[in-house]
This record gives C-alpha cells, structure tokens and sequence, in this order.
C-alpha cells in the first residue's frame, strides 16, 4: 500500500484549520492546533504563502486563506454550475438532433470533456466524461479557441498535429477559421480528428459575456453531412442549445 506523503497532509490539514477556525491564526496558534514543531509549521506556511495559498497580515503577523484558492475554487465552481445548468439543455438536444452531445471546457491546452449525453438509440456507447480532446481539430476546441483568449493562445502554442489530411495545421489557415467561426457563431469539425465522424459545436457565456465552455454533437458523416454539407436544422439546433445555457447563466440575449 502506497504511503502518504506527510508534507502534503500537513499542508492540508493547515488549510482545512484556516478556512474552519478563526479568520487569522497566528503561528504558534496554528503549529499547537496540528501538533507541529514551530519550524515545521512555518516551513510549512511559507510555502503555502509563496503560492498563493496563504496570506500573511503584515500588521499582525497572522495567517488567513490566499486569493489563489478562491481563484482554484471558484473555477470548480463554474464548471459544476455549467453542467448543471446544461443538463436539460443537452438532454433535449440529443433528443432532437439524434446524436450524441458534449460540453467541454478549457483545460491544460486542450477541451476537456465535463458532460456527455449519449446518442437516443440502442447502440453500444462509451461514456466519454473526463476524456480530452484537442484544442485545433475538434469543433470544441475551434468554439473555444475562437472566443477565449487563452485558448485562442494554447491553440497556436501548440503543436497542432495532424490527425487526418483534412486536419488544419497552418497557423494562418487555423487563424482564417477562427474567423469563420466567429463571424458564423458555431465551428464544424468533419473528419478532422477522425475519420468518418463530424461536429458542430457552439460557444456558451456567463453572466459577464465571457466564454466558459461549448456544446456540440457529433455523429457519422453520413447522418450530420448526408449530401456533403451539414445539415441547417443541426446547426440551429446546436446553436439554440448554447443560447439556452448562455441564458440560463445570465448571459442575456444572443
């Protein structure tokens, strides 16, 4: 059985005794409480603190919780209020489109996948929750890349590999689709990540404007692409769809 790192434990024990005692404890208060060498403790904090993790009053010498943990929290946050508020949303749209629906969100230079609605028939599926998926290939990451800044950064930043000879590599030509995916609303990806397989995907907002993930669904080419373009009622479908979340999360009017 793998041991546990002692540090780590007591770094999180410290953290719980911040956010659960007093607004600030001093060191000896705080070394006491967890039964620590002063040293220990203070070794302890002053990492904490060089994170962001913890804050030192420079008046009174106390310790409190960092902005970097309510920036870590907030972010989980957000994410669990966007599938919540998405759960309903991408249930009618697996429902009308008949094909499977995903809401991703940026996630270490790629989209990371934070819900998955399985397509409405009896076919043997994967349930795709926690899977990653790449930032310039996919019409999640192209949504995302378009819209938030970041992402739009990690895309070019990376190395854009090729996964089919359909996949778009060129910093130029990835640029001029952004475009496209800007000026139209939505991204497609049709067999640019795998073979046989095409998406639509489009971008949902919070309350304050700003891109916080994308919805899509993807199929066979043959059912989203019968005739070689994708079908309208599809694009509208998943359009409307990230309009309802927007909505939902106070983002207004689209």
């Amino acid at each position: 059985m793998a041991r546990n790192i002692q540090s780590l434990e007591r770094a999180a024990a410290m953290l719980r005794l911040l956010a659960g005692g007093e607004r600030r404890l001093g060191l000896s208060d705080i070394a006491s409480s967890l039964g620590l060498a002063k040293g220990t403790a203070h070794g302890i904090l002053r990492t904490l603190q060089q994170e962001g993790f913890v804050e030192q009053d420079d008046a009174s010498g106390r310790y409190q919780l960092g902005a970097e943990l309510l920036r870590l929290g907030t972010t989980y946050l957000d994410v669990h209020e966007l599938r919540a508020r998405a759960l309903v949303w991408a249930d009618d749209l697996a429902r009308s489109s008949g094909e499977s629906v995903y809401l991703g969100v940026l996630h270490q230079q790629g989209v990371l996948i934070v819900h998955h609605v399985f397509r409405p028939d009896d076919s043997r599926q994967v349930l795709e929750i926690g899977a990653m998926q790449p930032l310039h290939s996919t019409a999640l990451g192209k949504v995302l890349s378009a819209y938030d800044p970041v992402a739009h950064s990690e895309a070019l930043e990376s190395d854009r590999k090729p996964f089919t000879d359909r996949t778009v590599c060129d910093p130029g030509d990835f640029e001029h689709l952004l475009d496209i995916t800007r000026a139209r609303g939505y991204a497609a990806d049709v067999e640019e990540t795998w073979e046989g397989v095409a998406s639509i995907a489009a971008p949902i907002h919070d309350r304050r404007r700003m891109p916080v993930g994308a919805v899509g669904i993807t199929g066979a080419v043959e059912r989203l692409c019968p005739e070689g373009e994708l079908r309208p009622e599809l694009i509208a479908a998943v359009r409307d769809c990230a309009r309802a979340v927007s909505r939902d999360l106070g983002a207004g009017r689209f």
